[in-house]
């Protein structure tokens, strides 16, 4: 169902089953996958390529401009997998050409109102961003991370899978996988347990993972002593590897 007072570009494609309410705005190069749900005032702007069955709020403003003084034009893009939601309020804006001149957001995750997705960030699949999340420039976001309320991510900042980010506060380093961090500092404080039960995470997964957050936050080991302590064990499960190797991978340092 297309309302009468959507304006849709004729160089916009939009798939089967696709709903657009009233007084929607769909620009030019932008692809819209089968059973999309675009509710009111909702505005997408192209060159935007989006997956199957997504729905789009109110007042949601997708594809837009980055807000980075060095853009001056550029044909940038942004890609969307398939299965997200985005509640009012939420912006996401296209990559930069000092990136790879893409953002990138996969499947099935949940945007919450007024969040904010800047330039060339990558996110992943099943991640949650609750209400007023602000996501700085650049930032990727792995499976299955929480944000909670009001968190401010710093530029080139990398969060883990399952890290849970509590709410305020703003991260300046990077989240380690399965990390859990709360405060106005955002300081470490265990791993996501009840979370990784709730995935189907078996115990000696789950312990593994403990001893691991041991390893890099209890011993006293510098990030390179830890890297060598997790890779270093007699036996290294797929979890624990993860996490050495986004160690090894963290620009800005870990968060303390």
């Amino acid at each position: 169902m297309i309302h009468s007072s959507a304006v849709i570009s004729e160089k916009a494609v939009l798939g089967k089953n696709v709903t657009v309410g009233p007084f929607c705005v769909i620009g030019d190069d932008v692809t819209l996958g089968d059973g999309c749900v675009l509710e009111s005032h909702v505005v997408i702007k192209g060159p935007s390529k989006i997956g199957r069955n997504n729905h789009f709020y109110q007042f949601t403003s997708i594809g837009e401009d980055c807000q980075d003084k060095k853009y001056a034009g550029e044909r940038t893009e942004l890609i969307v997998g398939d299965d997200n939601v985005f509640r009012e309020g939420v912006t996401v804006h296209r990559g930069t050409v000092q990136d790879e001149s893409v953002t990138v957001i996969g499947s099935r995750n949940w945007i919450m109102v007024n969040a904010h997705i800047a330039h060339d960030c990558v996110l992943g699949d099943d991640i949650i961003l609750a209400n007023n999340v602000a996501v700085a420039g650049h930032v990727h976001i792995d499976n299955f991370a929480i944000v909670g309320g009001a968190v401010g991510i710093h530029q080139f900042c990398k969060v883990g899978a399952h890290a849970f980010l509590g709410a305020g506060g703003i991260i300046l380093r990077d989240v380690p996988p399965f990390v859990m961090v709360s405060g106005h500092d955002h300081t470490p404080k265990g791993i996501n347990s009840e979370g990784l039960k709730r995935r189907g995470f078996d115990s000696k997964t789950i312990m593994a993972i403990k001893r691991a957050y041991k390893v890099i936050y209890r011993d006293g080991n510098t990030v390179e002593e830890a890297i060598a302590a997790l890779n270093g064990a007699e036996e290294v499960l797929p979890e624990v590897r993860l996490m050495a190797e986004f160690l090894a991978k963290a620009q800005r340092g870990i968060i303390r």
